[in-house]
């Protein structure tokens, strides 16, 4: 087995509770690493976290990891019980060979590699040699192992990392970059709005990464939206889960409710009416999973049911927070996030959801929340029953 060293930032200026948030993230790791069908092992030892993996599926286990909020890089570490200098020596000198000039070691023929600094970090203060002697020293042997490297301490193209523990060694040379971010499950939970546009998956990845688990919500109107559409949602949120983890997806069917206030209510104020009742509804979904606030990928201004002024009304059913993270994103931040999590390909099927069924020819962009009420009490006494089928037909997919 072969083993990578686990870097987290945010997590590490935690007080504490720092643990906490450690022992999140393990779990969070070892649930990605079931990808994988060889054994693996996740371990906490003196403020680092280790990833033991069968050779053979590197590729793989450092994929998997690469989606995991919290871990800011994956190192592949040579690691060591305690080492006298002449030995640590030649573990560095048998690291650099393997990992750049396996084939060649004497010319480095085979390696583009020619500029290297090593950086040593001495946290077991009883090796008796300093930081500073242990990076000139090391770097003096490999000067004189590899003719074709050089030293660059400014803009090298590796670094020779060392760590010296009090009850192991760690030397590595290579990083694969994480996502960063907070361990998904240390933030709360909430419900995410999912429809099958670009904005909610990226708002939903967004909320995950600073560690809030989802669920989801989708309102399906058939026959005016297709199974495809249904099914172009749920391929969504699978997208979602593997950065957020494990979703339950409620599939509500929205058609009467929408059709009802089609016929009642003004055209112009169809969409905030429309969406003042898929907010009741995710709460009342958002309330039954134990969530902390509803989630939507609502940008300001970016469509006439997107201003503020359609927020605050559309807030105003709401006991619980509602989140946008993409409050203020220009719309091709959200394409290239939504392109980087490979969720933009299936976003843009061609497939309609009942937002964009029904829209008024001139929305109201100002809506004045007295007018809207004015309007909804028209819905009193034939409303109540369909609010109530709606809840109790849901459908739950888990994902």
């Amino acid at each position: 087995m072969e083993t990578l060293l686990i870097k987290y930032s945010e997590i590490g200026v935690k007080g504490k509770n720092r643990y906490v948030f450690e022992d999140m993230l393990v779990k969070n790791i070892k649930s990605a690493l079931k990808v994988l069908d060889g054994e693996s092992e996740v371990r906490k030892a003196q403020g680092r976290i280790y990833v033991n993996y069968q050779a053979e599926e590197k590729e793989e286990a450092i994929s998997a990891l690469q989606k995991v909020f919290g871990i800011a890089w994956i190192c592949p570490v040579s690691q060591y019980d305690r080492l006298s200098f002449d030995e640590l020596k030649e573990a560095v000198l048998k690291h650099v060979e393997e990992e750049f000039f396996r084939n060649s070691p004497q010319t480095g023929a085979d390696s583009e590699v020619t500029t290297f600094k090593v950086s040593c970090r001495r946290v077991d203060k009883a090796f008796p040699m300093t930081s500073m002697e242990v990076n000139e020293e090391i770097g003096g042997a490999l000067l004189d192992a590899f003719p074709s490297l050089r030293v660059d301490v400014h803009e090298p193209q590796i670094v020779v990392s060392i760590e010296l523990r009090p009850y192991d060694v760690n030397i590595y040379s290579k990083s694969y970059e994480g996502l960063c971010g907070m361990p998904v499950g240390s933030g709360g939970k909430a419900m995410l709005l999912l429809s099958g546009g670009i904005d909610s998956p990226v708002a939903g990845y967004l909320m995950a990464k600073r560690g809030v688990s989802l669920d989801a919500v989708y309102f399906h109107a058939p026959p005016y939206t297709s199974e495809r559409a249904k099914q172009k949602v749920v391929d969504l949120a699978k997208i979602i889960s593997r950065y957020a983890g494990p979703i339950r997806l409620h599939v509500v069917n929205f058609t009467e409710i929408q059709m009802k206030i089609y016929e009642i209510c003004p055209h112009e104020e169809l969409t905030i009416i429309m969406r003042r009742y898929m907010m009741k509804i995710a709460e009342h979904f958002a309330e039954q999973e134990k969530c902390l606030g509803l989630v939507t990928g609502e940008s300001i201004g970016q469509v006439a049911s997107q201003t503020m002024q359609s927020m605050l009304v559309t807030n105003e059913v709401c006991s619980l927070p509602v989140y946008r993270p993409l409050c203020c994103f220009d719309k091709l931040d959200i394409v290239s996030i939504s392109e980087k999590i490979d969720a933009y390909e299936t976003s843009i099927l061609p497939y309609e959801d009942c937002c964009t069924i029904f829209v008024a020819k001139h929305p109201v962009t100002k809506p004045r929340l007295d007018r809207i009420k004015k309007s909804e009490t028209k819905l009193t006494g034939v409303i109540e029953e369909l609010y109530r089928k709606a809840l109790e037909t849901v459908e739950i997919i888990d994902l």
